[in-house]
């Protein structure tokens, strides 16, 4: 049907592929008669059309019948899986059908023979994989690569016929391997220039190639495909010059392309070398070296073969160009037979045609109809399986099509359907269908009436029906509690309660982690019921302790599986039943009296009850990991006294525990172990009724010191002592806790010497005071979580000066002292990193000490101290300190740290078998992260100078989140254990010679002086750099300038900013949100992230003080850039609402410091770091902006987040306003503040949100509240550079609210100065001064340069509030100078706002007019008063005054009230320096300054000059060189000249004359300029004045003056100021020659 179809569609090419898809289903039918058929009939139409019986007639188009065979996809079917099928009617059949299609050539039309060919094409390959020398078909299809005649005719064409007949070479039989010989050797001899090539072809050459590429190493071909190559651009490109330089030496270019070579097995390098033209490089190569003269190339051929290789590999273009280039093959040919005896080359040569020979069967998209054929997409190098099996390949390469691309999956049969797993399956699934689910189904109380209807085949067997119930969770569970509450004996509860543990088990199995069975179905199934009598009702035999211990094994593994989804009410239920409904509760079972030991007569009686013991303590344990969900008040009282109840059994239990008569350690480790998890909680002693906390603690520490005493320093450290491994980490752990509770319950600091051990058993007569030293040998411990966390006891203890001075006593018997010890312990890089930060924290606290330089008696703390042997020299303090440093390489190690940080999770794969780890392991990868399950410092809390380094080992209540102690433990045992090499005992002899020696001996003691890198070296994880900072942000403290130098010499805060990636944070909070595979996976990746923030934290906040010390430290273009850009990427982190709260904190508080840094860069270093700072910000600009409104929205919450990016924003803002005040012309090269604020796109909306927020942050908290005056820096700042903020300011009606603020303040004042009480009203008005400040400068930056907001202060009526205000002005000067300033800013090109300070005040209030009476009713009245008060001073309100009155000099009205004050006169008594060199004083600039104003108008003109002598005084002033204040008075000079009234007045002025026509002679353009212009406006009009004008020098200055101006001035029209001078000069010479 598929065939006629075919036939009949010939015009239609979509039937015709849908005839051809059902053709190849056909052909590659599971069903064996299908497939025979198939053959069959393909087989009868080829007969038809191309049989011998058609010889006879001439050629027609019968043989079109032939063509739905002649397609690549049906002859690959045919040639691929028909010629192999193992049946002999389909295998025979397809062979047939091939012989008649190749013998078919008479039989066929030339457009149907071209279509076999063409289809034939892209099939050569397979099809010559049956080629033989015996075989009918094998014969023919050797006669394929044949070439016929001398021509060079064949049946393929020349280029196709080489490749096939180099093709042959790879085959598998002998014989076809020596044909292809013969069919290559008319390629060889007629190859163009072959007598000019090697190798000569006589027989010894050519008796080879039979068997030249059959080698005996295939080689892999897989390329690396890693993400990030390890290799650069710029190296690649030098060995590419080296290669193909011709002046360089062929070894140093052999040696360039072996270096290629393996660079090449780096894909992402290949572009690289393409784009170079490296492939034509290496054929000119190769064929250099076939040449007859090239031996000499021969030593660089394998490497050129090897990049090539690769090259072409990787890259399906290159493989097809090249494939298709005949002088290619046979230039590779001809190299494999010069290095024929070589196996490495012939086995490259080979691999390399391999691939260019087989690609067209490489490519399977052509026989696949859903993968595209585009080359971008294609796959790696895969060959077909027919290829492999029948070649011998050069190459390991994988396959494809093992079964056929076109073969049909068929439906299973009816005979699958009936057996036993299927009809199960079907019979289950149509009864849990057909009752609606398990519980309908298990509710039935006759399933077999019930299921009467079914078919015998679908129903239910009574098996069945059971195992429904006992795998269903929920029937189970509930049946065995129903079995627990009708129990009538110990062994029904007993295999109840087994079967329920199965149930958990089951779970745990199938990784319900979250949504297991157990925890769906605890949350409906009654409990209470059945458990409460077991747990109310204390046992009274062996037999019920027995049940008792598996009941609460069983309470145990539910709370454990349900922790994180625990319910509160069950867990209140539990803590009612246990410790409250008896007075005789499970707790009393924790300890034991002596009755009750004596009466244990036999061993099984005691081991039931130590195993009772157990199961208490671990189910107390679970409870209190459980407590921390608990959130209400009336459950957190309860567990609290449940906690502390809990700690005093427990401290029962180590007393008799550690009585002389027993040492039970598996008791006394459980016992430990409980007393860790109650005291891990802050607070765990103070809810006793009957003993104080403090005295909790005491007897806490007396019992675990005697622990540590009989146990560990009484037989010598761990060297000889039998103490239990867990037995020494939990007591340290519990002394580690206690330390913290200690320091919170202490009332005063003694409480360090109660941690003394009071003597030493030794053989002295005098016992010796032990008091810290039983510390030392836990530092050295083989456990590396005791070095930890005893370190972290001495951390905890040296917070406190007097554990510091303890400490360092204790030690002095050490060899090194305590600093040394320390030092070494963080230097050594053999050790953990956990080990070593507690060891930092140490030095971290000792450096909050304040240190001596030299010694002083009776001091009980001095610092270091450090001798010199050979000089006998001693220091101590801060010298000792750098020698100390100096000496151990200290800088150089924290380099190596650096280099050795791993950032990542893991260190291994999770998912790995043990195999596989080994295998790691031997390669090298045997480091680990140990801080993956380690401490976590609580995000709230900043480090401070003196660290509670190891307060993050505590439970906080406000993080429920944290997990258990042992589960903390565990993971990091198996690492420290696996990985960490274990500390030799005598480690203390080894720590150094810090406090005894300096000197550089080469002592086999000074392991980290004498090699600054160990060969064995830890990873060194980011909480131990955190530790690192804080360590050097202390020294930077303690000894700065030397600090600076050694971190400058070392270039270590470059390696330290850049070390963590913001990319990475943000990647793995993005892993957060999303559904990871495990929940462990979460909580791992968010301790990452906490561990990256608190780096990223610690180092910004070492940057702050290194901005403080020495700015240079920082500014610094290689630490700058990548510094400011993951800054400003980790303040972008948008979307924080999925994570929880400590991620959220800690984020806040990493925003906080990295605020913070900026800032401080800024003030320290604005406007050098401000154009950086700008460039970055550009970048992130919006994200910044959300982010700032973000943190103004926490206000609240995170205040400090609030103030330090406020005050970021407000420091900002002013570098930006002093750029502006530099930069007028604004030729910044890179977007300003100002220009992402007002005009940057997409900017604005997230500006316009930022101004609304902080001015509603700013009005809405009171004036006491120290983030309103933040809130008002930031405003001012804002307001003072951006146009769009005062528009915001003026929307959201900031002027109106701050004039009802200042009236509001203006009655308090009022009110205050009435009552009596000095103190207090003085304190009180200083504060409503302060916020009358803050309110004025508000007005001023809102005012600046924005008219629509002056018109908006005119309608509030800003001139009468200030007016008001203007007796409080008076009395404080820094108050006045801002009223002045503002006044300054409203009046400025504001010419009605001028007038508004003339008009009378009607704003006063009656408090004031009782106060003082007012001297007028016009602001402007009281101003000049002020002018004329401060004429005596120097004083910056006399220069703001009268730049008040040269604003308001403009004004018309203003100028009224001037004159009419007769305040002018005031400049006629003005003193002038003797002398012309000299300059006026300041009051004469400001006079100057205002006059000038005044004679803008020519009402201001004749004021000045009805000044009796007011021009002879400017004539005087004019004499002064200074050249602005020179300048200014002939300004006024020329102003008044415009005047007709002036006029004769001036012109009868001799001296004003000579000043005048002076100018004309004088070096300044600008004199001669202003001098020109007022003789032509005397002139103007006014026909007298030639009479004075035309005298003789006057003339002959102005002519000097003209032709001097014509000769200079080349071209005035360009500058319009030389234009007008000129143009002075000729009217004034036309007038005066007239």
């Amino acid at each position: 049907m598929s065939i006629r179809s075919w036939k009949s569609a010939q015009a239609n090419q979509l039937l015709q592929a849908e005839s051809q898809k059902v053709l190849l289903h056909l052909l590659s039918h599971p069903l064996l008669n299908i497939k025979t058929e198939a053959y069959h009939c393909c087989l009868e139409i080829v007969k038809e059309c191309l049989g011998i019986h058609n010889v006879t007639k001439p050629v027609s188009s019968i043989c079109h019948g032939v063509h739905f065979l002649l397609h690549p996809k049906v002859l690959y079917e045919i040639c691929t899986f028909g010629l192999q099928e193992s049946q002999n009617e389909v295998n025979s059949a397809a062979k047939a059908i091939l012989m008649y299609l190749l013998q078919g050539r008479l039989m066929m039309t030339t457009l149907t023979w071209n279509k076999f060919i063409e289809a034939l094409y892209p099939i050569i390959p397979i099809l010559q994989g049956y080629a033989d020398t015996e075989e009918t078909l094998g014969t023919h299809i050797l006669s394929l690569s044949k070439t016929s005649s001398d021509k060079g005719e064949g049946i393929l064409p020349r280029t196709t016929r080489l490749r096939a007949a180099l093709r042959l070479l790879f085959s598998k039989k002998q014989l076809v391997r020596s044909v292809a010989l013969k069919h290559l050797t008319f390629h060889l001899m007629n190859e163009e220039g072959a007598s000019l090539k090697r190798p000569l072809l006589h027989g010894c050459v050519l008796s080879s190639v039979p068997n030249l590429f059959i080698v005996e190493r295939p080689i892999e071909l897989k390329l690396d495909d890693t993400k990030e190559s390890i290799f650069k651009d710029e190296a690649v490109e030098k060995l590419y010059g080296i290669l193909t330089s011709d002046t360089i030496d062929l070894v140093l270019r052999k040696s360039a392309a072996e270096q290629l070579a393996i660079i090449m097995q780096d894909a992402k390098m290949h572009d690289v070398v393409k784009k170079l033209g490296l492939i034509d490089k290496l054929f000119v190569y190769f064929t250099e070296c076939v040449h007859r003269d090239g031996k000499i190339m021969e030593c660089i051929v394998l490497p050129c073969l090897t990049v090539l290789r690769k090259l072409v590999y990787a890259d399906p273009i290159i493989r097809l160009s090249l494939a298709q280039q005949p002088s290619i093959l046979l230039t590779l040919l001809r190299v494999s037979l010069i290095f024929r005896d070589d196996c490495a080359v012939l086995t490259e040569s080979a691999a390399l045609l391999c691939l260019l020979l087989f690609d067209e069967v490489s490519r399977k998209e052509i026989w696949a109809d859903d993968v595209s054929s585009n080359c971008s997409n294609l796959t790696a190098f895969s060959l077909p399986v027919a290829i492999v099996r029948r070649y011998h390949l050069p190459i390991r390469v994988t396959a494809h099509h093992a079964v056929s691309p076109n073969s049909v999956v068929l439906l299973l049969s009816s005979d699958c359907l009936a057996s036993k797993p299927v009809s199960d399956m079907l019979k289950m699934a149509w009864n849990l269908s057909w009752y609606h689910g398990i519980d309908n189904l298990l509710q039935l109380v006759n399933y077999e009436t019930e299921a009467q209807a079914f078919l015998d085949t679908l129903k239910l067997s009574s098996e069945d029906i059971l195992t429904l119930k006992i795998t269903h969770t929920t029937g189970g569970l509930q049946d065995c509690l129903n079995a627990v509450i009708q129990a009538v004996s110990h062994r029904e509860v007993r295999a109840a309660v087994t079967r329920m543990s199965f149930y958990i088990l089951n779970d745990r199995l199938a990784l319900k982690c979250s949504t297991g069975s157990c925890r769906t179905t605890s949350k409906v199934v009654a409990w209470q019921t059945a458990f409460n009598r077991f747990l109310q009702v204390l046992p009274a035999s062996t037999e019920d302790e027995k049940l008792l211990a598996d009941v609460l094994s069983f309470l145990n593994k539910l709370l454990r599986e349900q922790r994180k989804s625990l319910e509160v009410e069950h867990l209140k239920w539990i803590l009612e039943v246990l410790f409250k409904h008896n007075s005789s509760s499970l707790l009393d079972l924790l300890v034991r009296s002596e009755s009750q030991v004596q009466d244990e007569t036999d061993d099984i009686q005691t081991a039931v009850r130590q195993q009772l013991q157990k199961e208490l303590i671990g189910l107390f344990n679970t409870l209190l990991l459980c407590f921390t969900s608990v959130t209400d008040r009336k459950g957190l009282e309860l567990t609290d006294c449940v906690r502390t109840q809990l700690a005093l059994k427990l401290l029962q239990c180590l007393r008799v525990t550690d009585a002389p008569h027993f040492y039970g350690l598996p008791s006394l480790e459980r016992t430990l172990r409980g007393m860790v998890h109650v005291t891990a909680h802050p607070g765990w002693s103070s809810y006793s009724a009957t003993t104080e906390p403090f005295t909790i603690c005491m007897k806490y520490l007396t019992g675990l010191l005697e622990v540590i005493s009989s146990f560990y320093v009484e037989w010598g450290g761990n060297a000889m002592s039998f103490m239990g491994k867990g037995v020494t980490k939990s007591t340290v752990l519990c002394l580690l806790h206690l330390s913290h509770e200690m320091m919170a319950q202490a009332k005063n600091m003694d409480w360090v010497s109660l941690w003394f051990l009071p003597y030493d058993k030794s053989e002295e007569q005098v016992p010796s005071r032990l008091g810290l030293a039983w510390l030392v040998p836990l530092w050295v411990d083989r456990d590396p979580e005791v070095r930890f966390t005893s370190l972290g006891i001495g951390s905890a203890l040296t917070s406190l000066e007097l554990g510091c001075i303890a400490l360092a006593e204790s030690c002095q018997n050490i060899s090194g002292g305590l600093w040394g010890t320390v030092i070494n312990i963080l230097l050594d890089q053999s050790e953990c990193s956990m080990v070593r930060r507690e060891a930092a924290f140490i030095l971290q606290n000792l450096l909050v000490i304040p240190m001596l330089t030299e010694e002083v008696k009776d001091c009980a703390w001095q610092g270091p101290c450090v001798h010199d042997e050979e000089s006998g020299l001693s220091q101590i303090g801060k010298p000792a300190l750098q020698a100390l440093l100096y000496h151990c390489h200290f800088y150089e190690h924290l380099n190596q740290m650096v280099k050795h940080c791993y950032l990542g999770r893991y260190t291994f794969d999770l998912n790995c078998s043990v195999g596989e780890s080994c295998m790691a392991e031997k390669n090298g990868i045997n480091d680990f992260d140990d801080s993956v399950n380690l401490w976590r410092v609580p995000s709230s809390q900043s480090q401070s100078p003196s660290s509670q380094s190891t307060s993050d080992t505590m439970i906080f209540s406000a993080t429920p989140s944290l997990r258990s102690v042992d589960e903390l433990q565990a993971p990091t045992l198996l690492a420290s254990a696996c990985f960490v090499p274990e500390i030799p005992v005598d480690r203390l002899m080894a720590q150094g010679q810090s406090d005894t020696t300096t000197t550089a001996s080469p002592s086999p003691h000074d392991s980290p002086q004498t090699a600054v890198l160990s060969n064995q070296c830890a990873l060194v994880t980011p909480p131990l750099l955190s530790a690192v900072c804080s360590l050097l942000d202390n020294l930077l403290v303690v000894v700065p300038k030397d600090t600076g130098i050694a971190l400058r010499q070392a270039h270590l805060l470059t390696p330290l900013s850049s070390l963590v990636n913001a990319r990475l944070v943000e990647r793995c909070m993005l892993e957060l949100k999303a559904p990871l595979p495990h929940p462990c996976h979460v909580e791992h990746t968010k301790v990452q992230v906490l561990f990256l923030l608190q780096y990223l934290s610690s180092v910004s906040r070492l940057l702050q003080t290194c901005l403080l010390v020495d700015t240079q430290l920082v500014i610094q273009d290689e630490l700058m850039k990548p510094l400011l850009g993951n800054t400003l990427m980790i303040l972008s982190i948008r979307s924080l609402d999925g994570l929880d709260t400590e991620l959220t904190s800690a984020v806040h508080q990493t925003w906080t410091d990295l605020f913070s840094l900026l800032a401080i860069l800024l003030r320290k270093s604005g406007q050098i770091a401000l154009p950086s700072v700008t460039a970055a910000l550009g970048k992130h600009w919006t994200a910044i902006i959300d982010t700032i409104c973000d943190c103004v929205h926490l206000s609240t919450i995170c205040p400090s987040l609030y103030m330090a990016s406020l005050q970021f924003l407000s420091i900002l803002l002013a570098e930006e306003g002093k750029r502006q005040l530099q930069d007028k012309q604004n030729i910044c090269p890179n977007p300003t503040i100002t220009f992402l604020l007002d005009e940057a796109e997409g900017s604005l909306a997230s500006g316009a949100k930022l101004n609304e927020l902080i001015i509603q942050s700013y009005e809405g908290k009171s004036s006491k509240d120290v983030r309103k005056r933040v809130a008002a820096g930031a405003l001012l700042s804002l307001l003072a550079v951006s146009k769009s903020a005062q528009k915001c300011a003026l929307e959201a009606d900031l002027i109106d609210s701050c004039m009802e603020q200042m009236k509001h303040i203006h009655a308090q004042l009022n009110l205050e100065s009435l009552r009596p009480g000095k103190t207090a009203q003085k304190k009180k008005e200083d504060n409503l001064i302060r916020e009358l400040r803050i309110v004025l400068q508000l007005l001023r930056n809102c005012l600046f340069q924005n008219e629509e907001c002056k018109v908006a202060a005119l309608e509030a009526h800003l001139v009468p509030v200030l007016h008001s205000l203007w007796p409080w002005f008076i009395m404080d000067d820094s108050l006045m100078q801002i009223a002045l300033h503002l006044l300054c800013v409203y009046t400025a090109n504001y010419p009605t706002g001028c007038g508004s300070l003339c008009w009378a005040s009607s704003g006063l209030s009656p408090f004031q007019t009782a106060q003082r009476s007012a001297t007028s009713n016009s602001l402007m009245l009281s101003i000049i008063k002020l002018a004329s008060q401060t004429l005596t001073e120097n004083s910056a309100i006399q220069r703001m005054v009268f730049t008040l009155l040269s604003n308001l000099a403009i004004s018309h009205d203003c100028k009224g009230v001037i004159q009419k004050s007769n305040f002018l006169q005031n400049f006629l008594s003005l003193s002038l320096p003797k002398g012309g060199n000299k300059g006026p004083s300041t009051l004469a600039s400001h006079w100057l300054k205002l006059l000038l104003n005044i004679s803008f108008g020519e009402d201001g003109q004749q004021m000045i000059m009805k000044l009796n002598g007011g021009l002879d005084q400017l004539v005087e002033m004019s004499k002064y060189k200074h050249k602005s204040s020179h300048h200014i008075v002939l300004l006024i000079l020329h102003n008044i000249c415009f005047s007709p009234t002036n006029k004769p007045k001036i012109l009868a002025n001799d001296k004003a004359i000579a000043v005048l026509s002076a100018c004309l002679e004088s070096d300044s353009l600008t004199a001669q300029r202003i001098g020109a212009a007022a003789l032509w406006s005397l002139l103007h009009n006014y026909q007298k004045a030639k009479v004075t004008l035309k005298n003789p020098s006057i003339k002959r200055r102005v002519d000097e003056a003209y032709s001097l101006v014509k000769k200079t001035l080349s071209q005035p029209e360009g500058n319009q100021l030389k234009a007008y001078h000129l143009k002075c000069l000729e009217n004034l010479v036309r007038l005066l020659n007239r």
